[in-house]
């Protein structure tokens, strides 16, 4: 028994993942032969015997239960309401709603804001400032075993605007800043023919959306535990199958601070981790047996007092936000002179993450982690580095 969209694109029933046994209840694409699943309820409650039955209450609160007694999941509504709806919509969002609300878009509950390993197109991965209530997709531990892995996505707002993959309470892969029309550590997708995305930053929320460009053209976000990645995929009609569109990490260097604090990796040259211009290796010895944990110093000596120097950098994914400080600032000279007065700022970059007119100034301070060279003009940004005034002459990174 399942519960189809009206369209026929999604359903919702119970299944058994893989050689598993223990049954969940689920959503997956109803005219997919691999029913493929993109949100569980019971993820981390199986059902281990053949009952199980789906019931929503008069207040709005939907049960599933076992042996029509205990309680294995259930959403957490509190309204009290006249006459509950459970809806599955086109978009493959189960929701809860009163049936005499004038508005349709008024949910009590929604499965989007509890996501499992995927994201569908319409689906905010984000944080609600106002609340501190977060979107963030988990792993499956495996691919019969939707309980939770440790491998989760969601945004970052330490110091600025970031997409992030973690494995556990370690950062893996970090999107870099959010440059008002794309970020900074991912190459620029935007003439790609499956999808269209945004990044919303107000003082209500801060979400990562996608939406479809042609709506026959399926596409998915997930996670995978067993291969540490976030795939998309993007619907094969000929094939009848998914085929793989792109994934994060892309590459080595799109792994967190492989190359260590002022190290700069460059997939595209070996060895993959270079010192940033006017830096050497703190370790010379190790840096050269593949160690490049201890990254890199200045060449030579930085004397705030005296006054030091910056220069450019081009085409690089931002360091780590975690020491980013972002300020107002009207023009790139401010910003130049901010940074200047504190000692303990080693990068500055104006930016407008909204693209709306107001400028930032965005400085780091310590080691500048997890910076990665990009070759097109059109991806990464511009940053300038703090070095001694006697370097200021040696151009800039190419």
């Amino acid at each position: 028994m399942t519960l189809v969209s009206n369209d026929e694109s999604f359903a919702l029933g119970f299944f058994s993942p893989g050689t598993s046994n223990n049954r969940y209840l689920g959503i997956w694409y109803h005219n997919d032969p691999m029913q493929t699943v993109v949100w569980v309820a019971n993820r981390v409650n199986p059902i281990n015997d053949s009952t199980g039955m789906l019931k929503i209450e008069s207040s709005g609160r939907v049960v599933l239960q076992v042996q029509n007694t205990t309680a294995v999941w259930s959403t957490n509504t509190t309204a009290s309401v006249q006459n509950p709806v459970l809806q599955l919509l086109d978009s493959g969002n189960l929701v809860v709603r009163d049936e005499k609300d004038s508005n349709p878009e008024h949910y009590l509950w929604q499965s989007f804001d509890y996501p499992s390993d995927t994201m569908l197109p319409g689906m905010k991965i984000g944080i609600d400032l106002r609340t501190g209530f977060q979107r963030r997709l988990t792993a499956w531990k495996s691919w019969d075993d939707p309980s939770p892995g440790d491998l989760t996505y969601g945004v970052e707002l330490e110091g600025g605007p970031e997409m992030g993959l973690w494995k556990g309470l370690r950062k893996y892969a970090m999107s870099g800043l959010w440059l008002g029309d794309r970020f900074s550590g991912i190459r620029d997708v935007r003439s790609n023919s499956i999808y269209d995305y945004n990044f919303v930053w107000n003082k209500k929320e801060a979400y990562y959306i996608f939406s479809l460009k042609n709506k026959s053209v399926l596409s998915r976000v997930v996670l995978n535990q067993t291969e540490s990645v976030r795939k998309r995929y993007a619907w094969n009609p000929e094939n009848q199958a998914w085929d793989m569109f792109s994934k994060r990490p892309s590459d080595d260097c799109d792994i967190y601070g492989l190359c260590g604090p002022n190290g700069n990796c460059d997939y595209n040259k070996l060895p993959i981790c270079q010192c940033l211009r006017a830096f050497s290796p703190k370790w010379p010895e190790k840096w050269k047996s593949s160690d490049y944990s201890g990254g890199c110093i200045h060449n030579k000596p930085l004397n705030c007092q005296t006054g030091d120097g910056f220069i450019p950098i081009m085409r690089v994914k931002s360091p780590d936000i975690t020491n980013l400080q972002v300020n107002k600032a009207t023009n790139l000279k401010e910003c130049e002179a901010e940074c200047s007065k504190n000692c303990s700022c080693m990068a500055y970059t104006n930016l407008d993450f909204t693209r709306g007119g107001d400028s930032s100034c965005a400085m780091w301070y310590g080691g500048l982690v997890d910076i990665k060279q990009f070759q097109s003009d059109s991806d990464g940004m511009k940053l300038f580095i703090r070095v001694s005034a006697s370097e200021t002459g040696t151009g800039s990174l190419s």
